[in-house]
């Protein structure tokens, strides 16, 4: 029985097992491959969505959670804070190999989105969850801070 999703504004109907990754259906299903498989395990954020507003990682979220509730990918994301994170990211050429970059704008989107002001400790807490293998995360702080101003 196909079940409906509310993803990046539009309504999907999926037809697949309900225990089937939310990761998956993204990639597999719909298309959408701006959500990056990275471990399958929820360790590094590389598959970072926003579920009803919250970062969420899609390789631990079953279909059957994801019903009924709002889904944003790095393709749908188009808030104003989330437009300016992006543009940030470009600005400060954050992006070195750019496989975890959507995971981490997921994670800086939702974070400028409840705290538009963040210090240091409240980046690293809220992005502890998504590594970046090339080290980018002095680049990844600084565009964070410097989208943080703009919104300002």
């Amino acid at each position: 029985m196909p079940m409906t999703l509310h993803i990046n504004g539009e309504t999907h109907q999926v037809d697949a097992d309900p225990r089937t990754p939310l990761l998956w259906i993204l990639r597999d299903k719909l298309q959408l491959t701006g959500t990056k498989y990275g471990c399958g395990e929820s360790f590094c954020g590389a598959c970072t969505v926003h579920l009803d507003g919250k970062p969420v990682t899609a390789c631990r979220i079953k279909l059957k959670s994801a019903v009924g509730k709002q889904i944003t990918t790095i393709e749908g994301l188009n808030s104003r804070v989330g437009e300016q994170v992006k543009r940030s990211w470009l600005e400060l050429n954050v992006a070195q190999c750019g496989y975890c970059q959507s995971g981490q704008i997921m994670a800086a989107t939702a974070l400028l989105e409840r705290n538009p002001s963040p210090a240091d400790e409240d980046i690293n807490e809220a992005l502890e969850e998504n590594i970046c293998r090339c080290g980018t995360y002095l680049r990844i702080r600084q565009a964070i801070k410097h989208a943080a101003q703009k919104l300002a």
